[in-house]
């Protein structure tokens, strides 16, 4: 791998955040995507409500970026249909579903019911070790992580350090829901259709609700518990795994 230790790690973050701190999303993924430091990339999408903004960039940029896509086997049915019909307009090159290990399933969710005693093994077993597995191979990789998304991410930059695994690129991290609205209106890009049912923030069906106009748009997320991430995501080299502590 090419960010052997964790000095490096911080090192190239701190460099690439400096560097690149006034530039915009599309020369922020340019520059990435071309950046020796960071070494071999990948792009995570939910294909959900407003992945196809970056999805879009990407193919602009290169259409032949790797791109990973969790199948939690949990999605709604409109998600996947979205997804294929997304990566065939925008002609993606590289699309890689990934899924959970059969055997995971079969120890800890035969039954599919797991969502409902233990939200984060369900979380855990279907997307955070599938995604860990697949980026494996990676050095870096693209998030459509945004600050206006909650507390947990108000302060995040371009670049962060994974973990002391790997580097986080977030290209949209200072876009607010009016700018993605904005673009996705001016490239007359399709969206999913379940924005317009009121799922501004989609994630797996069971642990997904409709949000009321006025509320977060994510509080259709895990309604009515702590939990706000799934788990895929760190905050100063932790994994996120509900409400963090005060400081």
């Amino acid at each position: 791998m090419l960010h052997d230790t964790p000095h490096r790690i911080d090192e190239t973050v701190r460099d690439l955040n400096a560097r690149y701190r006034h530039h915009g999303a599309t020369a922020i993924l340019e520059k990435a995507l071309a950046e020796h430091a960071l070494g071999r990339i990948a792009m995570v999408s939910s294909f959900g409500a407003e992945s196809v903004v970056l999805l879009h960039l990407v193919s602009v940029i290169d259409r032949t970026t790797p791109v990973l896509f969790i199948d939690t086997e949990m999605l709604f049915a409109e998600t996947l249909t979205y997804q294929m019909e997304l990566a065939e307009r925008l002609n993606l090159k590289d699309v890689r579903t990934i899924r959970a290990r059969p055997e995971a399933l079969a120890e800890h969710d035969p039954d599919g019911v797991l969502h409902k005693s233990n939200t984060d093994l369900c979380c855990a077993i279907r997307k955070t070790e599938p995604l860990q597995r697949a980026l494996s191979g990676f050095d870096s990789w693209i998030t459509g992580r945004k600050r206006y998304q909650g507390k947990t991410r108000a302060a995040l930059d371009f670049f962060e350090n994974e973990d002391d695994l790997r580097v986080k690129i977030n290209p949209l991290a200072h876009w607010t829901s009016t700018d993605l609205q904005d673009y996705i209106a001016e490239n007359r890009l399709p969206r999913h259709p379940l924005v317009a049912q009121g799922y501004p923030s989609i994630g797996c069906a069971p642990c997904t609700s409709k949000v009321a106009p006025g509320e977060d748009p994510r509080a259709g997320r895990w309604r009515d518990s702590d939990k706000e991430e799934c788990g895929i995501h760190f905050v100063n080299g932790k994994m996120v795994r509900g409400k963090p502590a005060e400081a």
